[in-house]
C-alpha cells in the first residue's frame, strides 16, 4: 500500500491521469490525499471530481478556496469571475451529484503513522493553533457544510475581517476566520494577524509580515504540516513541511509526494502541465 500527497489540481485532468499513471496508482491498494483546489481555473473541473468520486475511500480530498467558491456558486451566493472554468460542473447532468460529494469533504485531515502525525490543510494555520485545535475548527466548518444552513452560510463566509483568531469570536465571524486561515492564508504578522493581499513568494514577504509557517511560536510545528495553495512558494519539503503547489493551472508542475515507512520517508513524482491560467491575466 502506498500513500500519496497531491497538490492543487486546479481542474487540470489531463496532468492529474499522467501523474496517476506515472505513480501506477492503484485505488485497492493506494490513498491519494489531496490537498484542495481540485476544481477551477484549470479545463476540465467536473472530470476531476468524476474521476475522484469513483474511487471511494481510496481518494481523500481537503476542500480548498475554489472548492468553496464552487459550493458557493452553486448556491448562488458567488457569480463566476471572468478567471473562474466552473461551468462543466454548474452545467452538469450530473452536478448535485458533484456538488453533494464536495460538501461531503472536511477542511483538515490528519496522517497518523506510528507516533508520527502529519496535519493536512489547504492553505496553512495561525500561529495560536496546535494539531488538535486545527482539526477541531475545521468540524465547525463541517457541520454547517453537511447540514441545511449551508446555503446562509455560504451568502455571508467571504470577507476579510476579522482577520486575527481569538477564540471568543462567536458567530459568522468566527467561522469566516476559520475558514480564511484554513484556505486562504499566506502571510501573517508574527501574532496571527492575516494577511489577504499578499500572494508573494516567501522570500518577498512584505514589511512586518512573515509566512504562516515562520510565525514564532507556531504551535503546530511540533508536527509534519502539508498544504497547497501557494503556487508561488513552489515545492517546499522541510522536515516539518510539505508544500505541494507547484503552479500546475500555470504551466508549472503537478506534484505527488510519496509517503514512506515514516513521515520523512518521501518520494517526489511530478509531471509537466500545460498552461491554462496566465499569472496576472
Amino acid at each position: 500500500m502506498a500513500i500519496y500527497c497531491i497538490g492543487d489540481l486546479q481542474g487540470c485532468y489531463s496532468a492529474f491521469t499522467q501523474l496517476l499513471q506515472r505513480i501506477g496508482f492503484s485505488p485497492s491498494r493506494d490513498t491519494l490525499y489531496l490537498l484542495g483546489d481540485l476544481v477551477n481555473r484549470g479545463p476540465e473541473s467536473a472530470q476531476v471530481l468524476r474521476h475522484c468520486m469513483q474511487w471511494g475511500d481510496s481518494v481523500r480530498a481537503l476542500l480548498g478556496n475554489h472548492d468553496l467558491h464552487l459550493l458557493a456558486a452553486a448556491h448562488g451566493a458567488r457569480h463566476a469571475s471572468r478567471r473562474d472554468t466552473l461551468n462543466d460542473v454548474l452545467d452538469a447532468p450530473d452536478r448535485e451529484a458533484m456538488i453533494d460529494w464536495m460538501r461531503q469533504q472536511p477542511l483538515a485531515r490528519e496522517l497518523a503513522l506510528g507516533n508520527e502525525r502529519m496535519l493536512m490543510v489547504h492553505a496553512g494555520v495561525v500561529p495560536q493553533w496546535d494539531m488538535d485545535d486545527t482539526l477541531d475548527h475545521a468540524r465547525e466548518i463541517e457541520r454547517i457544510l453537511h447540514g441545511p444552513d449551508l446555503p446562509d452560510f455560504l451568502f455571508q463566509m467571504y470577507g476579510n475581517q476579522p482577520d486575527q483568531w481569538n477564540e471568543q469570536l462567536q458567530g459568522i465571524d468566527r467561522l469566516r476566520v476559520i475558514v480564511n486561515t484554513l484556505t486562504r492564508i499566506r502571510f501573517c504578522t508574527p501574532d496571527g494577524r492575516m494577511d489577504f493581499e499578499s500572494a508573494e513568494s516567501a522570500a518577498l514577504a512584505p514589511r512586518g509580515l512573515v509566512p504562516w509557517f515562520e510565525a514564532p511560536g507556531r504551535r503546530t510545528a511540533d508536527v509534519v504540516v502539508a498544504f497547497g495553495h501557494w503556487s508561488t512558494l513552489g515545492l517546499m519539503n522541510r522536515t516539518n513541511l510539505l508544500g505541494l503547489d507547484t503552479g500546475c493551472v500555470w504551466g508549472g508542475c503537478l506534484s505527488a509526494m510519496r509517503i514512506g515507512a515514516t513521515l520523512s520517508e518521501r518520494e517526489l513524482f511530478d509531471v509537466k502541465c500545460d498552461q491554462s491560467q496566465k499569472p496576472g491575466g
